[in-house]
């Protein structure tokens, strides 16, 4: 049956591959063909079933705050309630700061928006206020989900640092581990009952506008939270962990001033970021997919893959919750008498149960609602297979990707050992060759990872996905992604696990439990234990390796999605050049077109701009913050041993400083460069030049993945070899120790500055690239538009000039 005519699917083409990248990575700007994205009527039958799923997520959010209120009951000393609370304190001035900044932002925004909608496309007014009013709520959506992040982070740190006074580890593991389901499943469940919300009761001509809004929101905030917690945390970090060889002193010695900045940090690097990021990635991956079944696929099949989709979504949170349930009863069993034992192995059991549980899962539910006797058109009822074994290949990769990223940041790994065995001998300079190798190493097979699951995707797409849609690659693509964010609550989950094991061990030493008069005594009659110290302050430095192991593992899965999107959004932007300039893309888009070759160039230039420009923001922060704990730490016999509050917010002060001062140098110069090439390519004589902008963000997502790999888990490896060092060698203090911590300060902002940011530097490129490229060879502004590019080139430039000259340490004449 012929649904539509030729020119319509082409045309229906052009709508929905742009409509699918735009809202795929959308930090800024929404196109035209979105303003006009009509969502159909679903029936009765399907507006029912997912009425069940707004059902399911409040009863996921119940659940969340269920495990919130279950952690916050747990009893603790409260010398280490107090540090927790002194902590969260400067968390919420942090935070506040970055709101602060989120509010600037959005005004540029809202401007663009604005022009766009209102003055380019003429779109009512009331239409532009839905998108603004949408937009603010996405904001306030990444935005919450990461205050709510370090509020049960904090809570759960000081209740796992007093935990570990019982001898009893997986109690340990379990407050942790629980603070992080609370998370991961409320997050998501949050942005999922807002999506059903447009698409059930929003007005159809308008839920098309009201999905962009909310997918612009999302990206805003979390671009904003993630580039800057990434500067924050690793000034407060390195100027932290520099005193121990300085001084000599012990970790987290509450006499060090950037200990609390530091224990700040782990919540707005390693908490707030990545719950803003999995937010928007999560819910900007779900818009895409909306939009492309809307645009792409028959009319009369619309409604049962929108339904489809969302049914899988709701399908994940619970396989999610009943396998944590199911994993927390396997772990009872087989380590609850154990005094000891590698605490990740319960994490790796999680991963690999909801990944086995939602496969089978998504079979059976999708044979269900698509297979023989479900009811549906014939033409589906033989692509329920098809569609639950590409969904399953991003399902499977989200279990993969960890296995592989352990392989080269596992205390346990060989990698870390020849880390170790280098830095021994050739002390830090083997130290951090070592650890490039890994880092080198771990790029190559990761991408072989996603090499792998989008050829296996795209081989089954060619089983029937053709006879109902256009382009079932791209939708493959896509469904990858959704994939490997299906397990989002499990992938966050045990992403925060990681911030609450830093800060238990932080505040086990900012307390001083173990000088406080007769305490022992005091935790056995009010706690009914005896404390064994020596015991827990074990637990805590290998609960600690064990997070920062399965904070690597998440790094990858959120880059992998950035970069899969970034491929529909650049093969939609070569559909919109075919139909606006008439031209076919294969003839200018070649390596004999040195315009190609140009754009390759840029592209990489860019990449390794921006890795210098946040690593500069981090080196010159940590320079002040060490200056500064130099000058006023006081070490001497009569100074208080206790933390000092005044001095603790003066560092927090000087990270926040740098933090934000980094991320506008990024944003103004991204925004710029995107502009600039955009414009540059403008065909004014010749359409050959459109090919610098589209090898221009080829080079943006290629360079961007494998530097993101490398940096990361080239950080995590250095990481783990000194927590090796210090837990199963036992040796701090030694030349050995001292060697590990130079080399983890080097990987402190390759793995939590440069590599996570450039998450968010890939989708706003690629976005917003899309939208300034239609502006740039629209046919009443090309003539115009290599001026504005050579105007903007010189903005962009100068900023990078800013991003170092303007950001480095002084020097003394």
């Amino acid at each position: 049956m012929e649904i539509i005519t030729k020119n319509k699917v082409v045309k229906a083409t052009l709508e929905s591959l742009f409509s699918l990248a735009i809202m795929s990575l959308t930090p800024a700007i929404a196109a035209a063909s979105e303003a006009n994205l009509k969502i159909p009527n679903l029936s009765q039958e399907q507006n029912n079933l997912l009425l069940w799923g707004i059902v399911v997520c409040v009863l996921g959010m119940l659940f969340g705050l269920y495990q919130f209120t279950k952690v916050k009951k747990i009893r603790a000393h409260q010398s280490m309630l107090d540090v927790a609370d002194t902590i969260y304190e400067t968390c919420k001035t942090y935070l506040i700061q970055q709101g602060k900044l989120l509010c600037i932002l959005f005004v540029f925004i809202g401007l663009c928006i604005a022009f766009y909608f209102g003055f380019l496309q003429k779109m009512p007014l009331s239409g532009v206020l839905l998108i603004m009013a949408w937009t603010i709520l996405g904001i306030l959506g990444s935005y919450t989900v990461a205050w709510y992040g370090i509020r049960m982070n904090t809570l759960a740190n000081s209740r796992t640092a007093f935990v570990s006074l019982e001898k009893k580890p997986l109690k340990l593991l379990n407050i942790a581990l629980d603070a992080g389901m609370s998370i991961g499943v409320l997050l998501v469940c949050v942005e999922l009952i807002m999506m059903l919300i447009i698409l059930l009761f929003v007005p159809r001509e308008l839920a098309g506008s009201s999905f962009i809004g909310f997918a612009i929101g999302e990206s805003l905030g979390a671009s904003a939270l993630r580039i800057a917690g990434g500067i924050f945390t690793k000034i407060a970090d390195i100027g932290s962990d520099l005193m121990k060889i300085v001084f000599g002193i012990k970790e987290d010695d509450p006499r060090n001033p950037g200990v609390i900045a530091d224990c700040t940090g782990d919540n707005a690097g390693d908490s707030v970021g990545p719950t803003a990021d999995g937010f928007e990635t999560y819910g900007v991956t779900g818009v895409a997919l909306v939009s492309f079944i809307v645009l792409a696929v028959q009319p009369d099949l619309t409604g049962i893959l929108l339904t489809w989709i969302f049914v899988m979504r709701i399908l994940m949170i619970i396989t999610s919750v009943a396998s944590f349930y199911i994993n927390r009863a396997l772990s009872q069993a087989r380590f609850s008498s154990k005094d000891d034992f590698d605490f990740e192995q319960p994490l790796t059991s999680l991963i690999w149960i909801t990944s086995i549980f939602s496969i089978i899962g998504t079979f059976a539910v999708s044979y269900y609602i698509l297979g023989p006797g479900s009811g549906v058109p014939v033409e589906l009822e033989n692509l329920w297979l098809v569609l639950s074994i590409i969904i399953s290949c991003g399902t499977l990769g989200a279990a993969l990707i960890p296995e592989f990223t352990k392989v080269f940041t596992s205390p346990n790994s060989k990698h870390v050992a020849e880390v170790v065995k280098a830095s021994r001998e050739g002390g830090p300079s083997l130290n951090i060759l070592s650890g490039l190798v890994a880092g080198n190493f771990s790029s190559f097979w990761i991408g072989m990872v996603f090499f792998l699951l989008m050829f296996v995707a795209y081989y089954a797409s060619g089983y029937g996905l053709s006879e109902i849609m256009i382009y079932p690659s791209i939708f493959a693509f896509g469904l990858v992604a959704f994939g490997m964010l299906g397990m989002g609550p499990v992938t966050i989950a045990v992403d925060s696990y990681g911030p609450v094991t830093d800060n238990a061990q932080s505040i086990y030493e900012l307390s001083l439990i173990e000088t406080i008069p007769k305490v022992k005594e005091q935790i056995q009659k009010e706690f009914n234990f005896k404390p064994d110290f020596d015991t827990a302050k074990h637990y805590l430095e290998a609960n600690d390796g064990a997070g920062n192991t399965f904070k690597a593992t998440a790094k990858p899965v959120l880059i992998g999605t950035a970069v899969v999107g970034a491929t529909t959004m650049i093969f939609s932007l070569i559909l919109v050049i075919k139909d606006v300039l008439g031209v076919q893309p294969e003839e200018i888009l070649t390596l004999l077109n040195p315009y190609t070759i140009f754009g390759l160039l840029a592209g990489g230039c860019v990449i390794y701009w921006f890795t210098g420009a946040s690593i500069q923001s981090v080196t010159t922060g940590a320079y002040r913050a060490v200056e500064y704990i130099k000058r006023n730490i006081q070490l001497d016999e009569n100074a208080s041993q206790k933390a000092s509050t005044e001095k603790s917010k003066e560092v927090v002060k000087i990270c926040t400083q740098y933090a934000q001062q980094g991320m506008f140098n990024i944003f103004i110069t991204i925004f710029s460069f995107t502009l600039a090439f955009s414009c540059l390519s403008a065909p004014v004589s010749r359409n050959d030049s459109v090919a610098l902008f589209i090898s221009y963000l080829i080079s943006i997502a290629v360079f961007g993945l494998f530097q993101a790999v490398f940096m990361a888990n080239a950080g995590g490896c250095w990481d783990n070899s000194k927590k090796v060092v210090e837990v199963d060698l036992q040796e701090k203090g030694t030349d050995l120790h001292e060697a590990t911590v130079v080399g983890d300060t080097v990987g402190d902002p390759f793995k939590d500055t440069s590599s996570v940011a450039l998450n968010p530097i890939i989708k706003f490129t690629t976005l917003f690239g899309l939208l300034a490229m239609e502006i740039a060879i629209s046919e009443s502004f090309r003539n115009i538009a290599p001026y504005a590019g050579g105007i903007f080139l010189l903005i962009g430039l100068f900023f990078v000039w800013r991003s170092f000259y303007r950001m480095r340490i002084p020097t003394k004449e």
